[in-house]
């Protein structure tokens, strides 16, 4: 059995962690994680686990976890686990980072974006961005995965066979998306309160969100330079999900079936991501619960261009879901270990 740590088990993401690894027939959590319920017991923090978590909510003390522990997740503000990790953790325990400290290979942009300085750059290089349809075997054995963020899994997988391809420019991209409130975490902030968020939708972070240079970096690699694109999130009242509208420029005229060709030719044997039937849309209600990506793509004739969607449930594939796909790859194990969950509906 894998022994699983969770720093920061109480958020979202990280009781996520605890529904699928509780799942898991290969993996035993043997560390709950939370500096605010220390010594308070997990059910009673998630009703949702009584009788089912009996364990205490223990600190984030990093070292004492890495000699117990198979492989850590840290479900944590930026910066948190950039402070603890050293090499002498390193050493002993695998690390699935859920933060953005190692997402970012250039330090300089990670601390203009993020507004704080990191802590352990010396790991930067090392650190392995854990997008596995696309980093599969440089994450395989590595003691570091960068976990991906939900805006920025759902933007990538949707434009990556198109960008790889040379299909659109990339430098025409704007990405319009759509996350539920969870996104924002489970700390007390007015702005997430019942009544600010229902019956809303706001557009924030406008040309300064700061999952816009990950994309950048990303897609970057995929066309062999860099790149500048527009990436505008919005908040919307429900719970889960992460709904991405693309658009670019095409670099010349394609057919349905020759867009459709490239997708099957990146996609086809990917578990988790699913290439929709012609003419269908994606939408976040029927990802719910799962680790599946669902992208379709409809092009623009009149304007030369091509819109491509994608939903994902920003808890799962977005998160927690990609973090254990990641433990499992990082293990050895089959990929879809714990994860072959159908989407929930309603």
């Amino acid at each position: 059995m894998i022994k699983v740590g969770i720093i920061g088990s109480t958020g979202y993401a990280g009781q996520e962690l605890v529904r699928l690894l509780l799942g898991h027939k290969e993996a035993e959590i043997i560390w709950y994680g939370s500096r605010s319920y220390i010594d308070k017991k997990y059910y009673e923090v998630f009703g949702n686990m009584f009788e089912i978590v009996d364990a205490k909510c223990l600190d984030d003390n990093m070292e004492e976890l890495a000699s117990k522990a198979d492989v850590i997740f840290t479900a944590t503000p930026q910066g948190l686990c950039a402070s603890l990790v050293n090499e002498d953790i390193l050493s002993k325990v695998k690390i699935v980072d859920l933060s953005a400290d190692f997402r970012i290979k250039d330090v300089s942009v990670y601390e203009k974006w993020y507004g704080i300085e990191h802590k352990s750059p010396e790991y930067i290089e090392e650190a392995v961005y854990g997008l596995c349809e696309i980093n599969r075997e440089d994450i395989k054995g590595k003691r570091l995965v960068a976990n991906p963020g939900c805006y920025t899994t759902c933007s990538i997988l949707s434009l990556y066979p198109l960008v790889k391809e040379g299909v659109i420019d990339p430098n025409s991209i704007i990405i319009d998306a759509k996350s539920g409130t969870s996104g924002a975490g489970r700390g007390a902030k007015i702005n997430n309160l019942y009544c600010e968020v229902n019956e809303n939708i706001k557009a924030y972070g406008v040309t300064s969100h700061r999952h816009t240079p990950e994309i950048e970096e990303q897609l970057g690699y995929a066309c062999g330079k860099e790149i500048l694109l527009n990436f505008t999130p919005h908040l919307v009242p429900m719970n889960r999900g992460i709904l991405v509208t693309a658009y670019g420029n095409l670099t010349k005229k394609y057919t349905y079936e020759e867009i459709k060709a490239i997708y099957d030719k990146y996609y086809r044997e990917e578990y988790f991501i699913r290439v929709l039937d012609k003419d269908v849309c994606p939408e976040t209600r029927w990802v719910e619960g799962s680790n599946y990506v669902d992208v379709n793509f409809k092009i623009d004739e009149r304007t030369g261009r091509i819109v491509v969607m994608g939903a994902l449930d920003n808890l799962v594939k977005g998160a927690a879901g990609q973090a254990v796909q990641n433990m499992n790859l990082i293990f050895g194990l089959p990929e879809t270990m714990g994860l072959e969950l159908a989407p929930m509906f309603p």
